[in-house]
């Protein structure tokens, strides 16, 4: 058996590049199923599936199976990253691309309340569930491979594409949303055309396969933790995975917030607040959800560039302070009902605040655990902030506007309070350098990666 320096050496440069490649195409695939449900539930589902309640009901109802999804996805990471460890990252990558496919497909066929009564949001909810229980185990997968597999200098970027491919899912999924809401009447998108989006998801999730097939197992799992005996290998990754680093563990909840809070914020809540409060246009505030996505192509692997040639705990600093910065001017922004104060803003959150945080994350979180069970200490803690921080974000938003009778102000104390959060536990952060010093291998946590 190899060394854990030896598993963790120079890596090829083709290898490290397809890793980084397939990463990026598994995320496109399994984010535009998962943010194309958040962007059609804010504008339709409460009329589809909920329309024996008034519209607030009915809206908070469709959040609530937006947030279903965020619920399983702790359960998939804690699946997939068990089998992960033990058998390897690609096989769960593969299962959970097909997974997810599947059910976003079903979704597309789904009868809707009038045709099948209270069959039709029982379903909807199921099939949600797939989809969070899918993508819990997909990031961590993903970033495993990716960051495995990079060059040890370069790791926050070659593993950006897995957060670049989730920019690129929201893009595809808000491209083909505004395309078939601007090229048929509102009662054909109402009554089929959303259904479309669903549909495509079968022909992405083929692409995605074959591209994700020709990649090759990570060799720190190959060379590091496959030859291990049986009895060496932890029987429960994420018991050891917690006992290794508990502060690690439970930081990446606190961490993950800022880029929680502004990204579902700006395009799943901004989106339906903005249509339903102030009467703006659904197809500009559609726009908003393009232009940061496509800007995110370009902000995510420059500010891991950043990270990885200074410091990943200043970028996430900055990250945090934009965050708490752009919270109130954001939902001026949508009161005044100007395009380019909603973009300016949303830009600020998103491709800032947001696009900071996710740019080191892969390679700052999978290096606080060792590699015979990174794939589940990571992977957990990161679906257990999606669920805190998360899933329930928009039907959080949505409870508080109720509450304060229409206002926001109580919604933007709420983004504020979250990016304080991430910036008090990323402040906290020691010993974080510029090199990312080669321990990826090795199965005791990094020093920049502690609390």
């Amino acid at each position: 058996m190899k060394s854990p320096a030896a598993a963790d050496g120079p890596r090829s440069p083709g290898v490290a590049r397809r890793a980084a490649i397939a990463s990026f195409m598994g995320a496109v695939v399994d984010w535009y199923d998962f943010f194309l449900y958040g962007i059609i539930a804010g504008l339709l589902f409460n009329e589809i599936f909920f329309p024996n309640v008034s519209p607030a009901v009915g809206t908070l109802a469709a959040w609530a199976t937006f947030g279903v999804g965020f619920l399983f996805r702790p359960l998939g990471g804690i699946v997939f990253g068990h089998f992960g460890d033990r058998l390897g990252r690609k096989k769960m990558l593969v299962l959970t691309m097909l997974i997810m496919g599947l059910a976003s497909t079903l979704i597309g066929v789904l009868p809707t309340h009038a045709q099948a009564g209270i069959w039709a949001p029982l379903l909807l909810v199921v099939l949600r569930a797939a989809q969070g229980f899918a993508v819990g185990g997909e990031w961590g997968g993903a970033a495993l491979m990716a960051v495995e597999n990079a060059p040890p200098k370069w790791r926050s970027l070659y593993s950006s594409g897995v957060q670049v491919g989730a920019s690129v899912g929201l893009l595809l999924a808000t491209l083909i949303t505004k395309f078939m809401s601007g090229t048929v009447s509102d009662a054909a998108f109402r009554s089929w055309g959303w259904r479309i989006p669903f549909l495509v998801s079968a022909f992405i999730v083929i692409i995605g396969l074959v591209v994700r097939a020709k990649v090759e197992e990570s060799e720190v799992f190959t060379e590091r933790v496959a030859t291990l005996e049986d009895d060496e290998k932890p029987r429960m990754p994420l018991i050891a995975a917690v006992k290794s680093n508990p502060k690690g563990f439970f930081a990446i909840i606190g961490l993950r917030l800022v880029e929680l809070f502004t990204f579902y914020g700006v395009t799943n809540f901004g989106l339906s607040y903005g249509t339903t409060e102030f009467g703006l246009d659904r197809d500009s505030l559609l726009n908003v959800n393009l232009a940061v996505g496509a800007l995110a192509v370009l902000t995510i692997p420059a500010f891991a560039y950043l990270a990885d040639r200074y410091s990943r705990r200043s970028v996430y600093l900055w990250g945090s302070v934009l965050g708490v910065a752009g919270s109130i001017p954001f939902f001026w922004a949508l009161e005044s009902g100007s395009m380019v104060l909603i973009i300016v803003c949303a830009v600020l959150l998103v491709n800032g605040a947001h696009d900071m945080a996710v740019a080191v994350q892969q390679s700052l979180f999978t290096e606080m655990f060792g590699p015979e069970y990174r794939y589940s200490g990571a992977g957990v803690g990161y679906q257990l902030a999606s669920v805190v921080g998360g899933g329930f974000t928009p039907f959080v938003l949505s409870s508080l506007v109720l509450w304060a009778d229409g206002g926001w102000y109580l919604v933007a104390g709420y983004f504020v309070l979250g990016c304080a959060i991430s910036f008090v536990v990323a402040l906290r952060m020691r010993g974080d350098r510029a090199d990312a010093s080669s321990t990826v291998g090795q199965s005791s946590p990094r020093a920049d990666a502690t609390l």
